[in-house]
Protein backbone atom coordinates (compact mmCIF):
# COMPACT_ATOMS: atom_id res chain seq x y z
CA UNK A 1 0.00 0.00 0.00
CA UNK A 2 0.87 3.62 -0.78
CA UNK A 3 0.18 4.35 2.77
CA UNK A 4 2.04 1.65 4.48
CA UNK A 5 3.42 2.82 7.67
CA UNK A 6 7.10 2.34 8.14
CA UNK A 7 6.63 3.30 11.65
CA UNK A 8 4.81 -0.22 12.52
CA UNK A 9 6.94 -1.85 10.42
CA UNK A 10 10.24 -0.71 12.65
CA UNK A 11 8.02 -1.65 15.58
CA UNK A 12 7.13 -5.01 14.50
CA UNK A 13 10.12 -5.72 13.40
CA UNK A 14 12.34 -4.62 16.68
CA UNK A 15 9.75 -7.20 18.65
CA UNK A 16 10.66 -9.98 15.97
CA UNK A 17 14.45 -9.26 16.37
CA UNK A 18 16.48 -11.75 17.78
CA UNK A 19 19.37 -9.72 18.42
CA UNK A 20 18.29 -7.37 21.56
CA UNK A 21 17.49 -7.79 24.87
CA UNK A 22 14.83 -7.17 26.40
CA UNK A 23 15.54 -3.72 27.76
CA UNK A 24 17.22 -3.15 24.12
CA UNK A 25 13.96 -3.91 22.97
CA UNK A 26 11.89 -1.60 25.16
CA UNK A 27 14.54 1.02 24.37
CA UNK A 28 14.05 0.86 20.59
CA UNK A 29 10.25 0.62 20.97
CA UNK A 30 9.92 3.52 22.99
CA UNK A 31 12.90 5.44 20.49
CA UNK A 32 10.90 5.14 17.89
CA UNK A 33 6.92 6.07 19.32
CA UNK A 34 9.11 9.44 21.24
CA UNK A 35 10.60 10.38 17.98
CA UNK A 36 8.12 10.14 16.08
CA UNK A 37 5.65 11.88 18.78
CA UNK A 38 8.19 14.72 19.43
CA UNK A 39 10.65 14.83 17.29
CA UNK A 40 14.12 13.70 17.28
CA UNK A 41 15.51 17.02 18.46
CA UNK A 42 13.26 17.32 21.21
CA UNK A 43 13.35 13.86 22.66
CA UNK A 44 15.92 13.16 25.55
CA UNK A 45 17.76 10.32 26.23
CA UNK A 46 17.05 10.76 29.95
CA UNK A 47 12.97 11.13 28.13
CA UNK A 48 13.80 7.87 26.61
CA UNK A 49 15.04 6.16 29.52
CA UNK A 50 12.41 6.71 31.64
CA UNK A 51 10.31 5.80 29.77
CA UNK A 52 11.30 2.63 28.70
CA UNK A 53 11.92 1.91 32.53
CA UNK A 54 15.71 1.40 32.74
CA UNK A 55 18.81 4.24 34.05
CA UNK A 56 20.10 6.59 31.38
CA UNK A 57 23.11 4.79 31.95
CA UNK A 58 22.08 1.62 30.29
CA UNK A 59 20.71 3.45 27.48
CA UNK A 60 24.43 4.82 27.07
CA UNK A 61 25.97 1.54 27.93
CA UNK A 62 23.93 -0.05 24.97
CA UNK A 63 24.17 2.45 22.21
CA UNK A 64 26.53 5.23 23.47
CA UNK A 65 24.76 8.09 21.98
CA UNK A 66 21.12 8.96 20.80
CA UNK A 67 22.42 9.35 17.55
CA UNK A 68 23.56 5.67 17.66
CA UNK A 69 20.36 5.01 18.71
CA UNK A 70 18.27 6.24 16.15
CA UNK A 71 21.00 4.66 13.54
CA UNK A 72 20.60 1.35 15.29
CA UNK A 73 16.72 1.82 14.68
CA UNK A 74 16.28 3.72 10.82
CA UNK A 75 19.19 1.89 9.23
CA UNK A 76 18.79 -1.60 9.63
CA UNK A 77 15.29 -1.41 8.74
CA UNK A 78 15.61 0.38 5.69
CA UNK A 79 18.63 -2.04 4.34
CA UNK A 80 16.34 -5.15 4.84
CA UNK A 81 13.53 -3.35 3.41
CA UNK A 82 13.80 -1.24 0.85
CA UNK A 83 14.06 -4.48 -2.21
CA UNK A 84 10.66 -5.25 -0.81
CA UNK A 85 9.60 -1.82 -0.77
CA UNK A 86 11.17 -0.86 -3.81
CA UNK A 87 8.79 -3.96 -5.43
CA UNK A 88 5.88 -2.74 -4.39
CA UNK A 89 6.40 0.39 -5.68
CA UNK A 90 6.82 -1.10 -9.21
CA UNK A 91 3.86 -2.88 -9.06
CA UNK A 92 1.67 0.36 -7.74
CA UNK A 93 3.49 2.16 -10.44
CA UNK A 94 3.93 0.34 -13.14
CA UNK A 95 5.06 2.66 -16.32
CA UNK A 96 3.79 -0.22 -18.57
CA UNK A 97 0.11 0.82 -17.46
CA UNK A 98 0.52 4.49 -18.23
CA UNK A 99 0.14 5.89 -22.15
CA UNK A 100 2.16 9.02 -21.31
CA UNK A 101 5.13 10.02 -18.82
CA UNK A 102 2.84 12.56 -17.64
CA UNK A 103 0.06 9.75 -16.25
CA UNK A 104 3.29 7.85 -15.17
CA UNK A 105 4.55 11.04 -13.49
CA UNK A 106 1.38 12.26 -11.87
CA UNK A 107 0.50 8.24 -10.33
CA UNK A 108 3.95 8.22 -9.08
CA UNK A 109 3.86 11.27 -7.39
CA UNK A 110 0.25 10.84 -5.39
CA UNK A 111 1.88 7.69 -4.41
CA UNK A 112 4.98 8.97 -2.62
CA UNK A 113 2.78 11.68 -1.10
CA UNK A 114 0.15 9.25 0.41
CA UNK A 115 3.30 7.31 1.47
CA UNK A 116 5.43 10.35 3.01
CA UNK A 117 1.89 11.82 4.94
CA UNK A 118 1.95 8.09 6.40
CA UNK A 119 5.49 8.18 7.65
CA UNK A 120 5.84 12.44 8.01
CA UNK A 121 7.46 11.58 11.18
CA UNK A 122 10.27 9.36 10.02
CA UNK A 123 10.54 11.49 7.02
CA UNK A 124 11.33 14.39 8.84
CA UNK A 125 14.19 12.75 11.25
CA UNK A 126 16.13 11.32 7.94
CA UNK A 127 16.01 14.32 6.18
CA UNK A 128 16.94 16.25 9.18
CA UNK A 129 19.66 13.67 10.15
CA UNK A 130 20.86 13.42 6.63
CA UNK A 131 21.99 16.71 6.53
CA UNK A 132 25.04 16.05 9.04
CA UNK A 133 25.30 12.82 9.80
CA UNK A 134 27.74 10.79 7.95
CA UNK A 135 26.49 7.57 8.46
CA UNK A 136 23.38 8.21 6.75
CA UNK A 137 24.88 10.06 3.90
CA UNK A 138 27.25 7.32 3.26
CA UNK A 139 24.72 4.33 4.59
CA UNK A 140 21.64 5.82 2.96
CA UNK A 141 22.44 6.03 -1.21
CA UNK A 142 23.86 2.98 -2.16
CA UNK A 143 20.77 1.07 -0.95
CA UNK A 144 18.90 2.63 -3.98
CA UNK A 145 21.56 1.27 -6.53
CA UNK A 146 20.15 -1.32 -7.19
CA UNK A 147 16.33 -2.12 -7.42
CA UNK A 148 15.10 2.16 -7.08
CA UNK A 149 17.79 3.20 -9.81
CA UNK A 150 17.09 -0.09 -11.93
CA UNK A 151 13.35 0.36 -12.25
CA UNK A 152 14.10 4.32 -12.45
CA UNK A 153 16.18 3.52 -15.47
CA UNK A 154 13.53 1.26 -17.09
CA UNK A 155 10.74 3.61 -16.90
CA UNK A 156 13.33 6.64 -18.65
CA UNK A 157 14.12 4.44 -21.55
CA UNK A 158 10.60 3.30 -21.71
CA UNK A 159 9.24 6.60 -22.19
CA UNK A 160 12.59 8.07 -24.41
CA UNK A 161 11.16 4.84 -26.80
CA UNK A 162 8.22 6.14 -27.45
CA UNK A 163 9.85 9.86 -27.83
CA UNK A 164 7.85 11.52 -25.21
CA UNK A 165 11.61 12.75 -23.16
CA UNK A 166 14.70 14.97 -24.36
CA UNK A 167 17.43 12.70 -25.56
CA UNK A 168 19.81 13.23 -22.31
CA UNK A 169 21.55 10.85 -20.32
CA UNK A 170 19.16 9.23 -17.44
CA UNK A 171 21.22 10.22 -14.80
CA UNK A 172 20.97 13.80 -15.81
CA UNK A 173 17.36 13.44 -16.28
CA UNK A 174 16.95 11.78 -12.37
CA UNK A 175 18.66 14.64 -11.13
CA UNK A 176 16.34 17.34 -12.69
CA UNK A 177 13.80 15.43 -11.81
CA UNK A 178 13.89 13.80 -8.52
CA UNK A 179 15.66 17.20 -7.24
CA UNK A 180 12.05 19.15 -8.20
CA UNK A 181 10.28 16.08 -6.52
CA UNK A 182 12.50 16.07 -3.24
CA UNK A 183 12.38 19.81 -2.85
CA UNK A 184 8.96 19.35 -2.99
CA UNK A 185 8.35 17.07 -0.69
CA UNK A 186 11.20 18.49 1.95
CA UNK A 187 9.27 22.02 1.46
CA UNK A 188 6.17 20.17 1.81
CA UNK A 189 6.50 18.29 5.34
CA UNK A 190 9.44 19.89 6.85
CA UNK A 191 10.35 23.57 6.11
CA UNK A 192 6.62 24.47 5.39
CA UNK A 193 4.88 21.77 7.19
CA UNK A 194 0.88 22.01 8.24
CA UNK A 195 -1.48 23.15 9.05
CA UNK A 196 -2.35 24.93 5.79
CA UNK A 197 -5.24 23.63 3.66
CA UNK A 198 -3.93 21.71 0.92
CA UNK A 199 -5.44 20.33 -2.15
CA UNK A 200 -3.30 17.74 -2.93
CA UNK A 201 -4.27 16.76 -5.93
CA UNK A 202 -3.75 20.52 -7.46
CA UNK A 203 -0.34 20.33 -5.53
CA UNK A 204 1.03 16.99 -7.66
CA UNK A 205 -0.77 18.71 -11.44
CA UNK A 206 1.36 21.95 -10.50
CA UNK A 207 4.82 19.48 -9.60
CA UNK A 208 3.80 17.25 -13.02
CA UNK A 209 3.53 20.12 -15.34
CA UNK A 210 6.81 21.85 -14.13
CA UNK A 211 8.75 18.84 -14.47
CA UNK A 212 6.83 17.59 -17.54
CA UNK A 213 7.74 21.06 -19.69
CA UNK A 214 11.28 20.76 -18.85
CA UNK A 215 11.86 17.05 -19.64
CA UNK A 216 9.59 16.25 -22.61
CA UNK A 217 10.14 16.75 -25.89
Amino acid sequence: MSSKNLLEAILAQSKLSKKETVKQQKIVETAIAMFAEKGYANTSTKEIATASGVSEGTLFRHYGTKENLLLAVILPFLKESIPSLAEELQEQVNPEQFGSFEGFLRALLTNRMQFIKANKEIFQIIVKEFLYRDELRKGLPPLFDNDVLKFLNQTLDLFKARGELVDLPNPILLRMIFTCIGSHFVMRFLLLPEPVVRDDAAEIDHLVRFITNGVQR
